[in-house]
């Protein structure tokens, strides 16, 4: 056991020195550098994000003006449509009535008669 000890510490001791070695290898930048590299980042995240914000009000408006607009129209149209169907419909149905409808005869001659009335269905029935 003492032999993984010995080489966990050998790999510590190594990696620090390697990482020493290579951050003495790194250019880092200037002051001035930083400075302009932050604030390019910093002015593109701007205006990406105004250019985001006026989108968005650009779709809201759009939304709330046209489409709900347009809702409203397809909205009406659709009852103005089934207005005029169930319109069709009744006076169709009123149409239908009018042509079952048995008037009475009115001529003087019949007019005295009477008819016999209809045997209900219990007499039919054999006994």
């Amino acid at each position: 056991m003492a032999k993984k000890d010995v080489n966990s510490e050998k790999k510590k001791n190594n990696f620090s020195k390697e990482l020493k070695s290579e951050m003495k290898k790194v250019t880092w930048p200037t002051f001035k550098e930083l400075v302009g590299s932050t604030s390019a980042v910093i002015s593109i995240v701007i205006i990406v994000a105004a250019i985001v914000f006026v989108l968005d009000v650009c779709f809201e408006n759009l939304n709330e003006f046209g489409v709900e607009k347009l809702k409203s129209l397809v909205s009406n149209e659709t009852t103005q449509q089934e207005n005029e169907n169930n319109s069709e419909e009744e006076t169709a149905l009123d149409e239908q009535e009018d042509t079952n409808v048995v008037e009475p005869d009115v001529n003087p001659e019949t007019s005295g008669v009477t008819t016999e009335p209809e045997q209900n269905s219990t007499e039919n029935v054999v006994q």
